[in-house]
């Protein structure tokens, strides 16, 4: 069974974006999808981003243990709200702190707002960053337009039937990209 990391992004009070991340464990996990697991930034508090893992004297266990997580992962989901256009820094510390770790990883991302475009803005400049680290991106998104009115404080869905319609979409797009990356490993480590 795949192992699936979800990030939750944002590290403010108040947030909504971990509504969806909450949503998508409780939906993984009710479906028998795949072991799941959040990786919730604020919980980490990692620093101004100064220097790669592998290359810091004395790396804090925090980002060891991030590493650890991130490379053990079948697959990821980032859930990151848009700010101002672009992504929160603490989701731009996460990404660059690892370098290998993201190497081939299929990455799925939910984006997330509080008005209308449900933070479909920050799409591109969060996939340019991850396709240069090579991660490999799904091509599938899951936008969340008034996150606040979408989902309640739990992760549960005002309209439970229209969003676990479009989280099966989203997930099965990742599912087959983990597939077709535990394949593919026979052919790039033999």
């Amino acid at each position: 069974m795949p192992h699936i990391s979800i990030i939750s992004s944002s590290v403010r009070k108040e947030r909504n974006s971990h509504r969806v991340a909450l949503f998508f464990k409780k939906y993984i996990e009710e479906n028998h999808l795949a072991s799941v697991e959040i990786l919730d930034l604020n919980e980490y508090s990692f620093p101004i981003f100064d220097e790669r893992l592998w290359l810091q004297e004395a790396p804090l266990p925090s980002a060891i243990q991030f590493s650890e997580k991130i490379k053990s992962s079948s697959g990821v989901i980032i859930v990151t709200p848009e700010y101002n256009g672009g992504y929160p820094a603490s989701l731009k510390n996460a990404v660059d702190i690892l370098y290998n770790e993201w190497r081939r990883k299929p990455v799925a991302i939910s984006t997330v707002s509080d008005g209308i475009f449900g933070g479909t803005q920050v799409i591109t400049s969060l996939q340019f960053s991850l396709w240069k680290i090579r991660a490999c991106t799904v091509p599938a998104m899951f936008p969340v337009p008034k996150a606040q009115e979408v989902f309640d404080e739990n992760g549960v869905p005002a309209d439970p039937d229209g969003v676990h319609k479009r989280a099966k979409v989203f997930l099965s797009e990742l599912l087959w990209h983990i597939e077709a990356n535990n394949r593919m490993q026979v052919y790039t480590n033999p």
